[in-house]
């Protein structure tokens, strides 16, 4: 029984038995202070109070020993009782300085949850974080990345943890099974291929751990595009091939790029988005855009199956089935 007591005592944290048995030593003085002068001590509340005093040496002079016993007793509770207390606060300090280099460095677990998790650090995801912090769509957001020291985004808001997004361990510090959505970008310091490997490798992981989560993943090349789709992936994002058509119609025709960066500009704080096309079902497209202005939104394409048309006549008739691109407000 004593046994099994001193081993959770020595379980506890370090901190937490430092505090203790300063506790304990005041206690015990104030007791024993007590016992050797009634008179001067006449309850044990007023001992434990002058063990208090004492140990912390503040030294109010309230209450103090008379006698040579008391005295002794005293001098010991300062050549003990100050160094524990002492210890107690270093420890305090020490590990409040610990943990605070553990959070910036991507040590700390992550308590929280309906949070977006963000693999891979870069020019990319750097302006995402920043974009999501401005419009306050989630609460958290987790950046996940091996290759960092420390948090690169001071925000509360902005948990980081350091490590590789396909180990497990990794994940459940970022609390993968309660997260809403999750974003890999390509790995910067790889080639095309073994980017696209790694997204696709992380990707698996993640929805081995919760195949709830909604994935979206950067690929690089289009024959990775069939494997993210085998791996779970609900959103795949050709960085490439995005660039190569906005370059080649640059070639084509002046000014393009800076016009898609103005228009992009001007939609800062919209979002586009799919939705049900109840409530509009044997509508034309002319139609439904013009009730859809009314509340601010802009139809700009239907999504039939695996189609996607944007801009089509205005004669065109909404199936039960379809879906409706639109552009809203956040």
């Amino acid at each position: 029984m004593h046994h099994r007591i001193y081993t959770g005592f020595l379980r506890l944290p370090t901190l937490v038995r430092i505090l203790t048995m300063a506790l304990l030593l005041v206690v015990l003085f104030g007791v024993i202070i007590h016992l050797v002068e009634p008179d001067s001590f006449p309850t044990i509340f007023e001992g434990i109070w002058w063990a208090i005093i004492t140990t912390s040496t503040v030294g109010y002079g309230d209450y103090s020993p008379e006698s040579l016993l008391g005295r002794i007793t005293g001098i010991i509770l300062i050549f003990i009782g100050a160094g524990f207390l002492s210890t107690y606060f270093i420890t305090l300090a020490t590990t409040a300085v610990s943990r605070q280099n553990n959070y910036l460095e991507g040590k700390v677990h992550f308590r929280g949850d309906r949070h977006l998790i963000i693999i891979g650090w870069n020019e990319r995801s750097k302006e995402i974080i920043q974009t999501i912090r401005t419009i306050d769509q989630f609460s958290d957001i987790i950046l996940i990345d091996e290759t960092l020291s420390s948090n690169p985004i001071m925000d509360a808001k902005v948990h980081f943890i350091k490590g590789r997004a396909s180990q497990d361990h990794v994940l459940e510090k970022a609390n993968i099974a309660t997260a809403e959505k999750v974003l890999i970008t390509a790995d910067q310091h790889k080639d095309e291929l073994d980017a696209d490997m790694n997204t696709i490798l992380a990707l698996l992981t993640i929805k081995g751990l919760n195949p709830n989560i909604t994935a979206i993943v950067e690929v690089l090349t289009r024959d990775q595009m069939e494997n993210a789709k085998r791996a779970g992936a609900d959103e795949i994002i050709q960085s490439n091939r995005m660039m190569s058509y906005i370059m080649t119609n640059c070639i084509a025709t002046d000014g393009i790029v800076s016009t898609f960066v103005e228009v992009l500009d001007q939609l800062h704080g919209s979002s586009f988005s799919f939705h049900p096309s109840e409530g509009y079902v044997s509508k034309s497209f002319f139609t439904a855009n013009g009730e859809l202005l009314k509340d601010g939104k802009l139809l700009i394409g239907i999504k039939r199956g695996e189609n996607t048309m944007v801009n089509p006549p205005r004669e065109t008739i909404i199936h039960d089935h379809d879906e409706l691109l639109i552009i809203g407000q956040l």
